[in-house]
């Protein structure tokens, strides 16, 4: 590697690594505060920290593309403060050549993104809601916000927490006629996917209502007949943005098929597609600015404005996702409309620049 590229990518990799530091632990620190709301016996410190670890990946996957603008527009301000930049100009170093060299460590990070967001995000966030489920199942005796409802046929299934591989925690069943009269309740601590099509539940209370009679039966284990899958919960308990783009593809292609809405899978789908797309928008938004309109303020200023721009993008993608889903328009066109303008500017100010 040339020095020059190998100088920019040291700087750019310490400081946007440095600021998505600081913006997860930020964001870390938040949720602890939420979470202490929730403390108790069998919720305690112990608990909650695994809690936010587990979700250390996902808030690094969130806050990728603005930590890249603010590192960009860090690196590249205190190598222009040192009139280093200029240096390299007058060396002869093109513009284009610089903004290439600063794309390089941009796409580690960009690659990084996409290897959070296919093969660790979808499992550490499952396993951390599912660890919060059980210790706040536990201590309130309800069911957790991450419950899930299902239906099949007469039956209908509660599953209150779901672990990666087929782990199920309190499963509650009512089955009806078809009349509509519940004919039984029963309850397992536990189930298990032990192979196709089939469940197995362990410790389960199942009560009878036959003719104004109750009968309550015990079971240490049994099994349990269920088209529910791993994979299939996998993608019903977990929200779209934490789904690996695979699933999400496979899943609103499923619904498409079955003419069921499908828009908020394929909104996150694009999110998560076009996500090194908005990285390198910005990232050519904070090279525009150092060579243009911030040539010459203070930091603090740089880091003022890229705030300000990231917050921005965030926004409008913020606001045109969920008009997608309202209005009706391609969430395609929601997730590219704020990356191109971006990357429009960046090429304006770039080219007035030279």
């Amino acid at each position: 590697m040339a020095i020059l590229p190998k100088y920019l990518f040291k700087t750019l990799i310490a400081t946007i690594f440095v600021v998505l530091l600081v913006i997860t632990s930020l964001d870390a620190i938040a949720r602890l505060i939420d979470e202490l709301g929730h403390l108790s016996e069998s919720y305690d410190f112990v608990a909650i920290f695994y809690y936010l670890l587990l979700r250390v990946p996902s808030s690094i996957y969130e806050f990728m593309p603005f930590a890249t603008l603010v590192g960009a527009l860090i690196g590249l301000g205190s190598l222009a403060a040192t009139s280093e930049l200029v240096a390299m100009r007058s060396a002869g170093v093109s513009l284009l050549q610089i903004t290439c060299a600063v794309m390089v460590p941009v796409l580690a990070f960009i690659l990084s993104a996409l290897a959070l967001g296919e093969f660790v995000i979808p499992y550490s966030d499952q396993q951390a809601e599912s660890h919060r489920a059980i210790k706040l199942g536990r201590a309130q005796q309800s069911a957790s916000r991450q419950g899930l409802w299902s239906r099949q046929g007469n039956e209908f299934v509660f599953i209150a927490a779901i672990a990666p591989g087929g782990k199920l925690t309190r499963v509650l069943r009512y089955q009806y006629d078809d009349q509509d009269r519940l004919l039984a309740v029963s309850q397992s601590e536990k189930a298990f996917y032990e192979s196709t099509g089939v469940w197995q539940e362990q410790s389960v209370v199942e009560t009878r209502f036959d003719e104004g009679k109750t009968q309550v039966v015990t079971e240490s284990e049994r099994s349990w007949a269920s088209d529910l899958s791993p994979e299939l919960l996998d993608v019903l308990v977990l929200e779209p943005d934490a789904l690996a783009m695979s699933n999400l593809y496979q899943y609103a292609s499923y619904l498409d098929k079955q003419s069921v809405t499908s828009d908020r899978y394929w909104l996150s789908f694009w999110e998560k597609l076009l996500q090194p797309l908005a990285m390198l928008s910005l990232v050519l938004i904070a090279i525009s600015f150092i060579f243009g309109p911030l040539r010459e303020v203070t930091m603090g200023f740089r880091i003022f404005t890229g705030v300000i721009v990231g917050v921005v993008f965030q926004l409008s993608q913020n606001l045109l996702g969920p008009a997608s889903l309202v209005y009706g328009f391609s969430p395609f066109i929601a997730v590219i409309l704020p990356i191109i303008f971006c990357a429009g500017i960046g090429f304006y100010l770039l080219m007035r620049a030279r």
